[in-house]
């Protein structure tokens, strides 16, 4: 056995290599898209199938004029970046996005009598995706994500159901949902609970505003402490011949309304 000591590199040491800046894969036809019409200055790299060069031209000529790369890729690289075989031909590498803080939401809201949906520990993509994308789609504000640490953020199959939507409302996270509905109800903001058994029916809900809408996990419902923060529960009334609604559903319904009274200025 050789037990020669190593010889060392002459000189001061090399520092290590700088790491790489983070960045959001957004993967689907449509998420992507909206990515680069919302904030083109944050694209660091398209990749996209062969059959989609002419619906991208716009992109593609963008991209060169910028010096962006922009690639065709075949579909195992696709599903590569996309992390699954959902990516609709295309993917968009960006910077990330940027969320609001409890503050910044709370500003928001103020400043546009305005309203927004919080979701509870909501764990499924496909329903985080769908009540992004009918918060954008009935006009509200802001969508504010509560989960325990690590950090919550917009899984990937979310921002591809949101089909866009992730891109047309602010978005704003936090770690102890409680505590910023508590700092938000200080500003004058008006919490709703969306409950089964709740007192309220969504018919006839006045949803003051300022006003966020909470849904609970999809199991569970609202947490003990985030339904102590909720000044009025509200329910949708159905037939009871089943218990209760996909989250996403009784959000749907609730959010809609939500933005029909906002529109009538209750």
């Amino acid at each position: 056995m050789d037990r020669r000591k190593p010889r060392l590199p002459h000189g001061p040491p090399r520092p290590a290599p700088a790491a790489a800046a983070p960045a959001d894969v957004t993967h689907g036809f449509r998420a992507g898209l909206a990515v680069f019409d919302a904030r083109p200055n944050d694209v660091v790299r398209v990749a996209h199938a062969r059959e989609l060069r002419q619906d991208l031209a716009g992109l593609r000529r963008w991209a060169a004029a910028h010096r962006v790369p922009c690639v065709e890729a075949d579909d195992a690289e696709l599903e590569r970046l996309a992390g699954g075989s959902h990516h609709e031909g295309l993917c968009i590498v960006a910077r990330p996005r940027r969320w609001l803080s409890a503050s910044e939401l709370g500003d928001l809201l103020e400043r546009n009598r305005g309203c927004a949906l919080a979701l509870d520990r909501v764990r499924n993509p496909y329903n985080i995706g769908a009540m992004v994308r009918t918060t954008a789609f009935f006009g509200l504000d802001a969508a504010l994500l509560g989960a325990p640490a690590p950090h919550p953020g917009l899984p990937p199959a979310a921002v591809r159901v949101a089909q866009g939507g992730a891109e047309r409302v602010e978005l704003a996270r936090t770690t102890d949902l409680a505590d910023t509905l508590a700092r938000l109800r200080a500003r004058g903001v008006r919490v709703f609970g969306a409950d089964a058994r709740g007192r309220t029916a969504a018919t006839d809900a006045r949803f003051a505003r300022p006003s966020v809408l909470v849904v609970g996990n999809e199991r569970e419902g609202l947490a003990e402490r985030v339904r102590a923060q909720c000044d009025e529960l509200v329910a949708v009334r159905g037939s009871g011949a089943v218990e209760s609604l996909n989250v996403a559903v009784a959000a749907g319904i609730l959010l809609a309304e939500m933005a029909a009274k906002r529109g009538r200025g209750s």
